[in-house]
């Protein structure tokens, strides 16, 4: 037993003294500017003690280090000196670090790995990155975000991971690092992983990012995805910042991935059910509802009768009696209204609504109170070429037509006689409800002087009259009850001797004349007189006479004594007035029933 005691102890101090020798081996191979690893062994408020495997302790300011490291964190530093003048070992972990940092620097660079830096200063044209170990890059700004700086503030004092583009330039150290191909790089990783991970329907959050016309991106964690006007409510969206506000954190439902494309479409409305499921449940076809006008457009306006349903009312739906030019004359957005369901597709998602079916259609009523004969004073709102509108109460117009305004004056156009606004009086003569026209009149007030004429003055009466106006085929002349009649310049002529045109010259307007009916249509408001006829009607009368009062004396009489007893320039009755022109088309001049030739 004590020899195996004995030769134990041999054996150990072998080892011993053999461990020495390599130890001492392995100090002389130290050289000083060496890096060496070590680990802290001791703390103190001032310094960090670390064995680096030498007779000595390392002592290292505990400023050089940014934290405050613990007992037995490694830590490289470079041997300075093996030993001072008081046999100690001076290490630096400052130059170690300045020592790795390049290293690491020249490796990242090659590799094309990133390397930490911390924003630090706005430069011109970017910023000023602390890499570490005193050594300082410049980040461009246009490579310092995966989106557009609008304010480069924001990026001060933010530690993150970037590429070194160059070390060196001119021979010179001018580190150039990207931040944006890293963060590139990690939202695409990122994205990757949502695509793999996210199924249709599943819900996830979001901040609001920015807006389009078209919606809203909306951040899901370095990539955006698109919550699309359409997708914010099943109602009428107008501006998506209506539904939601920029920095808002919303929840989302993801209602399309598109991986190729790199698309996510979000959705809002589609945590409630489609409001078009349940449309058959709350609405039937006459139904009246009430609604909100949300879109006026030129051919009607679009109503919203809950969030999700919404109809448009045609503008031929808007009234019943006014004709609507524009929505915008009824209508604003915004505007509470009632209206009735007149059809609808749910296939399609549309209702067909009527605004004027919510009132009495004050047609269904009219001939009841407006019956033909009956006398309306009312006002005159529009003239036209053939007549004028008569409003006869609002939305209700009966046409005046211009032959309608009077029995005897040709009405060439009603603005003659009539002045919007005016007041007159007239009376219904027809009325056509399904056409919704009505027919007025005011000539229709008094009675027909055609008619009376006509009853008076039968052809080849005697008719005295006043010439109105004188065209080049014969005389216009005023007889009594105010109608006119014309002699065509054929029956103007007293004797064979004189020609039409002779005869004409003799007449201007306000001459008195003495005529002979010839025709009369008064259902065309037409008559037709002749001189002509009326000097031989003169002359059967004196020689009828004269021929009765021969026979009384017992005396033989003939025509040519009679003849000879007249003098050859017969005077007529006509007196001088003045001259007027009528520019009226030559009829065809009437032949008169009584001319002997």
């Amino acid at each position: 037993m004590a020899q195996m005691e004995v030769g134990t102890d041999t054996n150990s101090g072998d080892i011993q003294s053999q461990l020495q020798e390599e130890y001492l081996k392995s100090l002389e191979q130290l050289e000083e500017g060496q890096l060496i690893n070590g680990h802290v062994i001791q703390v103190t408020p001032d310094q960090v003690f670390i064995d680096v495997g030498y007779k000595s302790e390392g002592k290292i300011p505990i400023s050089e280090f940014q934290e405050v490291p613990k007992i037995g964190d490694p830590v490289s530093v470079i041997l300075v000196s093996k030993e001072n003048k008081y046999g100690e070992v001076i290490v630096s972990k400052q130059k170690a670090d300045v020592k790795l940092f390049w290293k690491n620097l020249r490796q990242a660079f090659q590799d094309h790995t990133p390397i930490d830096g911390i924003i630090e200063k706005q430069v011109k044209g970017g910023f000023d990155v602390n890499l570490g170990a005193g050594v300082r890059a410049f980040l461009p700004i246009s490579q310092s975000d995966a989106q557009k700086v609008d304010k480069p503030e924001k990026l001060l004092g933010i530690k993150s991971p970037m590429l070194v583009e160059r070390i060196y330039s001119d021979g010179k150290v001018n580190i150039v690092v990207n931040r944006r191909r890293c963060l590139e790089e990690e939202i695409s990783h990122k994205q990757q992983e949502f695509f793999n991970s996210t199924p249709i329907g599943a819900e996830v959050a979001g901040v609001v990012k920015s807006f389009t016309s078209f919606g809203a991106f909306v951040d899901l964690g370095g990539f955006d995805g698109l919550l699309h006007i359409n997708d914010m409510s099943w109602g009428h969206v107008t501006r998506p910042k209506d539904f939601v506000k920029k920095g808002q954190e919303i929840t989302v439902k993801v209602i399309r991935i598109d991986p190729a494309e790199r698309r996510i479409n979000l959705s809002l409305k589609h945590f409630s059910d489609d409001p078009w499921v349940h449309f058959e449940d709350k609405y039937h076809v006459n139904d009246i509802a009430k609604g909100r006008v949300t879109k006026l457009t030129d051919f009607g306006a679009f109503i919203e009768l809950e969030e999700g349903i919404e109809g448009l009312a045609h503008i031929s739906e808007f009234s019943w009696v006014k004709k609507v030019q524009s929505p915008g004359d009824l209508l604003s957005i915004g505007d509470e209204v009632e209206c009735m369901i007149l059809g609808y597709d749910l296939q399609a998602g549309r209702v067909s609504l009527g605004l004027k079916q919510v009132s009495t259609n004050p047609w269904n009523e009219i001939q009841e109170k407006y019956p033909v004969g009956t006398r309306l004073t009312r006002k005159v709102i529009k003239i036209t070429n053939a007549g004028a509108f008569i409003e006869l109460e609002q939305g209700i117009d009966g046409f005046l037509h211009g032959d309608d305004i009077s029995w005897t004056k040709k009405v060439k156009h009603p603005g003659s006689e009539l002045t919007v606004g005016q007041e007159v009086e007239v009376m219904v003569l027809a009325m056509d409800k399904g056409s919704r026209n009505i027919k007025l009149g005011i000539k229709q007030l008094s009675e027909d002087p055609w008619q009376n004429f006509a009853a008076a003055y039968k052809p080849g009466s005697k008719v005295e009259g006043e010439v109105s106006s004188i065209t080049e085929f014969g005389l216009f002349v005023k007889v009594p009850g105010g109608i006119e009649g014309l002699i065509h310049k054929t029956n103007l002529p007293e004797n064979r001797e004189e020609s039409p045109e002779d005869a004409l010259k003799r007449y201007t307007v306000g001459d008195k004349i003495t005529a002979v009916v010839l025709e009369l249509q008064p259902e065309k408001q037409k008559a037709s007189f002749s001189i002509r006829d009326y000097q031989k009607k003169v002359q059967r009368d004196e020689i009828s006479r004269y021929m009765a009062e021969e026979e009384t004396d017992g005396s033989t009489f003939t025509l040519g004594d009679f003849l000879k007893s007249k003098s050859t320039g017969n005077e007529n009755n006509v007196e001088a007035g003045e001259t007027s022109g009528v520019d009226q088309k030559e009829p065809d001049a009437p032949v008169s029933p009584s001319d002997p030739d």
